[in-house]
């Protein structure tokens, strides 16, 4: 099995059983990775929280994450045309 097999085996897979045994509603893949849209999971938004002590840097971050907000959005629609599996299924 190559790494890639092993590495869905061991994080996504296992879990979604875990996740079905246990009745546990939702299953969170992560951030990042546009090669989970082929394995059924939607593109969604993420969230952190940061405590930024200097205040220049503070502002560069809050500058990028503002700008940044759109490409995500943007990203999050494209990548949600490719999912394999009707939306309809998804909403239930």
């Amino acid at each position: 099995m190559d790494t890639c097999k092993r590495a869905f085996e061991l994080c996504y897979y296992q879990g979604i059983d875990f996740c079905i045994k246990n009745n546990l509603k939702v299953f969170e893949a992560g951030a990042q990775g546009e090669h989970k849209i082929a394995r059924g999971f939607k593109p969604v938004r993420t969230y952190s929280a940061h405590k930024i002590k200097h205040q220049g840097f503070r502002s560069a971050v809050f500058n990028f994450i503002e700008a940044e907000k759109k490409n995500v959005e943007f990203s999050i629609a494209q990548l949600s045309e490719y999912l394999p599996f009707k939306e309809t299924i998804m909403s239930s």
